[in-house]
């Protein structure tokens, strides 16, 4: 099912529209599911009560949407880039996309380098992003939004920290894998989507929660 409910590069011939939605409910392996539903469960449901069902449900959903928008406009940068570096070397970019084979021309760096660029534009264009990692990630910054005091535990950290403190390293951190290329196949900037959605929709939502009582 990969093929049609992962989130493929929006001009992936893979791509299909609904992939925006989709591929929040696949995953990668067992262990990557349990992880983010474990999360879910740790924040989830006070952010729901505070919330209310029906801004938690849309908390959710378009914080999975920003990662899932965020993270491919930066693949449309680095294809941009690609593309530019692939045609300054003298091959026919056009030609390529159309789908026509494309010889490769110049000297022996050049060629070598025109096969490495050729491979990180493969893998943009084919590697899919799968899993609710994005939604999640806004759903944990809602929560340090409205509980910034509140403190968890962390493994391998002995004392527990503040959510206001824990979640912008790990929003700067993300932003550094994900743009340096060291991700090492995670989708390090649709959390930062997810996570800014979800911080902007609880600062708005904040102002309003106990207008009332």
């Amino acid at each position: 099912m990969v093929e049609y409910l992962a989130a493929f590069y929006p001009f992936s011939p893979y791509f299909h529209s609904w992939q925006i939605i989709t591929h929040m409910f696949m995953h990668g392996s067992i262990m990557h599911i349990l992880f983010n539903m474990m999360t879910l469960f740790s924040f989830g449901p006070i952010l729901e009560q505070t919330l209310g069902d029906k801004k938690y449900l849309i908390l959710y959903f378009v914080s999975g949407l920003g990662a899932f928008f965020l993270f491919n406009a930066w693949n449309f940068v680095e294809v941009q880039s690609i593309s530019r570096e692939l045609q300054e070397l003298g091959f026919n970019m056009n030609a390529y996309l159309s789908g026509a084979n494309v010889n490769l021309s110049g000297n022996e760096d050049s060629i070598l380098r025109q096969r490495e660029l050729i491979g990180s534009l493969k893998a943009i264009m084919y590697t899919p992003m799968v899993g609710a990692s994005g939604a999640i990630f806004g759903v944990v910054a809602g929560f340090a939004t409205l509980y910034p005091d509140s403190k968890i535990g962390i493994m391998f950290i002995p004392v527990p920290i503040k959510v206001k403190y824990l979640l912008p390293i790990i929003v700067v951190g993300s932003v550094y894998l994900g743009v340096s290329g060291n991700g090492g196949g995670i989708a390090h900037l649709a959390h930062v989507g997810g996570a800014l959605v979800g911080w902007l929709l609880a600062r708005i939502w904040k102002k309003h929660l106990y207008r009332f009582n």
